[in-house]
């Protein structure tokens, strides 16, 4: 099909995914709706799709209000916050030390300095959680606080370095409601320690479901090729480079395959977690792969493509010579594929821990993204979807020369 073509359908999924669809975060109607919507367009190109579902949560919120002594400060609900109204002494903390000595149990308790320079892992997220954070989160939970407010700073390293101030907590397993504000603001508030300090967040935890979408073809299943693009998307974030771009590569890639009837497996999946507390449908796709992965010829991940600006960038992990010295070949006539540096903060990981050839494409300057991402300028006019075009038929001719090679 001509790119021009294939462009205006890029152009048409972006539209879908990030303007008509209010949030694609996990659990919401929107996020449903993302998953039907993907797994309708690869079926009509001759995949054979099954939707598996895991239990999740979504969150409303409706704001916060904190005030003490009469004096009203602004504050934001943490994400998957318990809701709730308390009034009582206040009561701060800066160092582990002083959270272990600090009388905090029944106050509401301000975390700032080094309490709060980073985001705190989810208590019970399985991939990755420092000793450090658990060990914060048990005091906080053994001392019962009524409620948390956490005065944030900026993190450049944290994926969504542009959020200021950023939630100390994004953890629906972590039952202590919390809100989070600025330094400045909590400067200002730490001027009425032991003072009477009331605090209310308007916000509830909804009980659902989510599906990941898995698309097959290919006479061999048991020898495949597996390219995942995660559907889901931060809420408060339009989430078009994060990770829309990443979906429609996949949608046009399984246009680009209608015709494929070769002997390797192609596996295409909308995973759907990446940018949620728990990661449930990484989780769910290594349960329901347990003992399989080395059916795997190679893992793909697409994630952050399509920014305007520079170029896609792949990298390759675990791979055999053979493998990279085709990644490369097949590429190289491309133009505006360039091979980057190793990152490891995606869904590619699940190939990794498992010990698979593993390639993931970005894009190049994906150090300017972290200022974009996980804010409201991630929206599509950021997105050239010509270069969505490219990177779909680079992997496209990947797809094919494994075939022959598999």
């Amino acid at each position: 099909m001509a790119a021009d073509l294939l462009s205006e359908k890029a152009e048409s999924y972006l539209r879908r995914l990030c303007r008509e669809i209010p949030s694609r975060r996990v659990g919401s109607p929107g996020n449903r709706a993302a998953t039907d919507f993907f797994a309708g367009i690869v079926e009509t190109f001759g995949f054979r799709t099954e939707s598996p579902e895991f239990d999740c949560m979504d969150w409303e919120q409706e704001g916060a209000d904190l005030s003490s002594a009469g004096v009203s400060f602004q504050a934001h609900a943490s994400p998957y916050s318990l809701g709730c109204q308390a009034t009582a002494p206040l009561a701060i903390a800066s160092t582990v030390e002083e959270l272990e000595n600090a009388p905090i149990s029944g106050k509401v308790v301000l975390l700032r300095g080094d309490l709060a320079r980073e985001q705190l892992m989810p208590k019970n997220f399985p991939f990755y959680n420092p000793e450090g954070h658990k060990y914060i989160i048990e005091l906080l939970e053994t001392k019962k606080p009524q409620a948390i407010v956490a005065a944030t700073s900026r993190d450049v390293e944290m994926v969504g370095g542009g959020v200021y101030p950023f939630p100390l907590f994004e953890d629906g397993d972590f039952d202590l409601p919390s809100v989070f504000m600025t330094e400045e603001e909590g400067n200002r508030l730490g001027e009425h320690l032991g003072e009477s300090t009331s605090i209310e967040v308007r916000a509830r935890r909804i009980a659902s479901r989510g599906c990941n979408v898995i698309a097959r073809k290919g006479a061999n299943l048991g020898r495949r090729v597996v390219l995942f693009a995660h559907i889901d998307a931060k809420m408060g974030t339009r989430g078009a480079i994060d990770n829309a771009s990443g979906v429609i590569v996949m949608l046009l890639l399984a246009e680009l395959l209608e015709g494929y009837s070769g002997d390797l497996g192609v596996e295409i999946v909308a995973l759907n977690g990446e940018d949620y507390y728990s990661n449930p449908g990484e989780q769910q796709y290594l349960v329901l792969n347990a003992g399989r992965f080395d059916e795997i010829l190679l893992g793909i991940n697409v994630d952050g493509v399509g920014y305007s600006r520079g170029n896609a960038a792949y990298s390759l992990y675990n791979c055999p010579p053979a493998i990279h010295s085709l990644v490369d070949r097949v590429f190289s006539p491309h133009q505006g594929m360039v091979e980057g540096q190793a990152w490891y903060q995606g869904d590619h990981g699940l190939f990794l821990m498992n010990r698979r050839p593993t390639l993931a494409i970005t894009s190049e300057l994906a150090g300017e993204l972290l200022e974009i991402i996980h804010t409201p300028k991630d929206g599509p006019e950021i997105i050239d979807t010509a270069r969505l075009v490219m990177v779909a038929g680079a992997l496209r001719d990947l797809v094919l020369h494994l075939d022959r090679k598999a």
